[in-house]
């Protein structure tokens, strides 16, 4: 007898073994069933349109989108499962019964911030609530709580001022104006937690901000929290234009970038990702960006599939503001990476995304945490290899050119190429000729194609 489900060819009554025993319910197609004489995909129906029922027995129509969404599950058990078990189906639930609002404030308050976390990029992959950056609103919050744990009226009030009028109003302008998946908040946090500590500090001994004088701030300096010595530059500049404190002097230590890989240890991991069989597709093709473009693991994560063209026989990859050719063997694997189903992994996720890494939230990209340690597993240090790329194509290309390519600042690119040993000032006179393209450069690992863009060789 043929097997049950999609792949019979004959049903239990035309083989003659008897009447059919398991035929669903709902959609009277034969096979295992689940639940009540239901197939697991009548059952994930059924038990979805409960979950989402409003007060009137219908799904709200803002949840109608996500509901489709998760019935459509390609693995319906699953799907099933997260519905019983799930820390987020609760969630939705209070949502669609009017318990709990359909806002971003209303998920803020929910108990379990990693399930709200999870609902919240759904609802927003499915544009029943308008996107919001993640990360700017948990720095605000995260700067409400260090406001209220400041016991001092006085401090409270000048840590108020400059953590609106200085820090988020810094960290908002950049959300707007540099728009991005995730936005760094760390120097942030950093800058707020050192004022705290030095205001602290002064409390202790007595001493008001408008009296510290460089011996106080280098007692400071010396005996207070290593992380956050550097990051107080910004607040006391910022007290000392609005004359808080004292016009003071606070010597910036040596940069510690960190050492870069060898260059025979770059190529070799190189080699590795483009050669080694078994190396998923995401990971060979954000590894070479990093090691052969100098791209931070933050850019990769975020980047787009439009960043990517294909010219038919020419694939290139937009960085900056021109076009970089991609290499063979890598270009095959970009390929595959674009070929691959454009979907999330995650219950519920839209049928198509725009990022190229989707990362496990619905509509979301992969963080480049995530892509860190799955790099790292590889042997791929993303800092020492991204310093390593950088010194080589600082050391070949003039900075503005690098600028252009890599989308990083001409003073970032003038720093690489002067930690580089690169001489490139009579460069500059030709620039001024040539800014609309880039200039026909030959190297021994780099060149130009015949279309513009930067080309870049890998060693066999």
């Amino acid at each position: 007898m043929t097997p049950p489900g999609p792949a019979a060819t004959v049903c239990g009554g035309c083989s003659g073994a008897g009447p059919a025993g398991h035929v669903c319910a709902s959609c009277r197609r034969e096979g295992k069933l689940y639940d009540r004489g239901y197939c697991p995909r009548c059952s994930l129906r059924r038990r979805a349109d409960a979950l989402l029922a409003g007060p009137d027995g219908t799904v709200p129509a803002p949840l109608t989108a996500v509901r489709d969404a998760i019935v459509a599950a390609p693995s319906p058990r699953t799907a099933l499962n997260w519905l019983r078990r799930g820390a987020g189906a609760p969630v939705l639930a209070a949502i669609a019964r009017g318990e709990l609002a359909l806002s971003h404030q209303a998920l803020d308050g929910w108990p379990a911030q990693r399930a709200a976390g999870y609902v919240r990029a759904l609802l927003v992959a499915h544009g029943a609530l308008p996107a919001r950056d993640e990360a700017l609103a948990r720095l605000e919050r995260d700067t409400a709580a260090l406001l209220a744990g400041v016991s001092d009226p006085g401090d409270r009030r000048t840590l108020t001022a400059y953590a609106r009028w200085r820090v988020l109003q810094r960290a908002r302008w950049n959300a707007s104006h540099r728009p991005a998946p995730h936005t760094a908040t760390r120097a942030a946090r950093l800058r707020l937690r050192s004022a705290a500590a030095l205001l602290e500090w002064l409390r202790a001994r007595g001493t008001p901000l408008p009296s510290l004088g460089q011996a106080g701030l280098d007692c400071w300096l010396l005996t207070g929290p290593p992380a956050l010595r550097e990051a107080a530059r910004d607040f006391l500049t910022w007290a000392a234009a609005r004359r808080l404190a004292p016009p003071l002097t606070l010597s910036r230590r040596p940069s510690r970038a960190g050492p870069a890989a060898g260059e025979d240890t770059r190529w070799a991991l190189a080699r590795r990702l483009l050669h080694q069989p078994g190396i998923a597709a995401i990971d060979r093709v954000a590894g070479c960006f990093l090691l052969l473009y100098g791209q931070q693991l933050s850019r990769i994560a975020g980047m787009t599939r439009a960043q990517v063209r294909d010219h038919g026989t020419v694939l290139t990859v937009r960085f900056g503001r021109h076009d970089a050719t991609i290499p063979e063997p890598l270009a095959g694997f970009v390929r595959d990476q674009l070929a691959a189903p454009r979907r999330h992994h995650s219950l519920g996720a839209p049928p198509d995304t725009r990022w190229l890494f989707p990362g496990h939230l619905p509509g979301r990209p992969i963080t480049a945490a995530r892509l860190g340690e799955r790099l790292g597993k590889l042997g791929v240090d993303g800092q020492a290899a991204r310093r390593a790329a950088l010194l080589q194509l600082a050391a070949q290309v003039p900075a503005a050119v690098l600028s252009d390519l890599l989308g990083i600042t001409t003073a970032t690119a003038a720093d690489w190429a002067h930690a580089a040993g690169g001489d490139w000032s009579r460069y500059a006179a030709a620039l001024t000729q040539t800014r609309t393209r880039p200039p026909r450069i030959q190297s021994p690992t780099k060149s130009m194609t015949p279309a513009g863009q930067q080309a870049f060789s890998i060693p066999g």
